[in-house]
């Protein structure tokens, strides 16, 4: 009997040091995971907390805390990104506003101090701070539409279209600027109707947009493609030209706001840098994507998708 209860007491001991150092290990790793998180946080490190054991809830707890650091992560890298963005969006903004409002205020202070100006002069310059007056109302409204397409306030219905001759349509409306300027115009829509969930207006701004692009910056392959196909879920448009394209590192950054290519700033290539990043939120509002492939002086080509409709 005296056996048993020396085993029994034996039994208790091993328990009670096991539970104690249990209970060591689960502090320690604890005060391990309460310092690393505050050096994470502190020095803004793109780090897990990675701890080995074998209790339960310790793993339960590492897995909501990694969850939780990714998000904060992510966060804070789409802050950084904006923030980036938002600076270079301020810098190009002032730039496109000061350049046609210097010239306007040239052009007004001709009028007021040139006394001996004729009045077809005067009449030609006014006609001159009438453009560039244009030029800054339609930065300006590109700003608008993109500040309501954020936020959110702008409803835009679907409904069923017709892929073909919206296509067809809107490479039609640039048939006389591509003659005019020696375009050949490549136009693959398939015989069999394809249909999508859109809006005909938004997508004409879409098209308005791409196939504008194509012309400025395809001007050196003096070629300008609209294809139409699909697969089982979506119908795809691409919109292609053989110009001077766009390097790798910069196409994942013409749809942020305000970018603009590196010689985007000649005269011959000007623009807001606003329209690429527009045409993204309206195909995105359509429930749609958009994407750019380009090798350059080879083929350019943006891509957007929306929802095939099959009944």
């Amino acid at each position: 009997m005296s056996y048993f209860y020396l085993f029994i007491i034996l039994s208790l001991l091993v328990y009670i040091i096991y539970q104690k150092m249990s209970q060591m290990k689960r502090t320690a790793d604890i005060r391990y995971i309460h310092e690393k998180l505050r050096e994470i946080t502190e020095q803004q490190f793109s780090q897990k907390v990675l701890v080995v054991t074998d209790d339960r809830y310790i793993k339960e707890l590492l897995n909501e805390i990694n969850k939780l650091l990714d998000f904060n992560q992510g966060t804070m890298a789409k802050y950084h990104k904006t923030e980036k963005s938002m600076k270079r969006m301020l810098s190009n903004f002032s730039h496109d506003l000061k350049t046609p409002l210097t010239v306007v205020l040239g052009y007004i202070e001709t009028i007021i101090h040139d006394s001996g100006m004729s009045m077809e002069e005067r009449a030609n310059l006014l006609l001159k701070v009438h453009g560039k007056a244009q030029e800054v109302l339609q930065l300006m409204n590109k700003f608008f539409d993109l500040a309501k397409l954020e936020s959110g306030d702008k409803e835009i219905p679907l409904k069923r279209l017709n892929m073909n001759e919206i296509c067809k349509k809107n490479i039609l409306a640039f048939y006389d600027i591509l003659t005019a300027k020696g375009f050949d115009v490549v136009i693959d829509v398939p015989s069999y109707p394809l249909y999508a969930l859109g809006n005909e207006d938004e997508l004409e701004r879409v098209f308005n947009n791409l196939i504008s692009n194509a012309i400025t910056y395809g001007s050196d392959g003096k070629t300008v493609g609209l294809s139409l196909r699909s697969d089982e879920k979506f119908v795809y448009v691409d919109i292609w030209d053989k110009g001077k394209g766009i390097r790798e590192y910069e196409q994942e950054q013409i749809f942020e706001r305000m970018y603009t290519l590196e010689d985007s700033r000649n005269q011959a290539y000007q623009g807001s840098g606003l329209g690429l990043t527009i045409t993204k939120h309206l195909i995105e509002n359509l429930g749609g994507g958009i994407f750019v492939n380009s090798k350059p002086f080879e083929k350019t080509t943006f891509t957007f998708h929306l929802k095939k409709i099959t009944f």
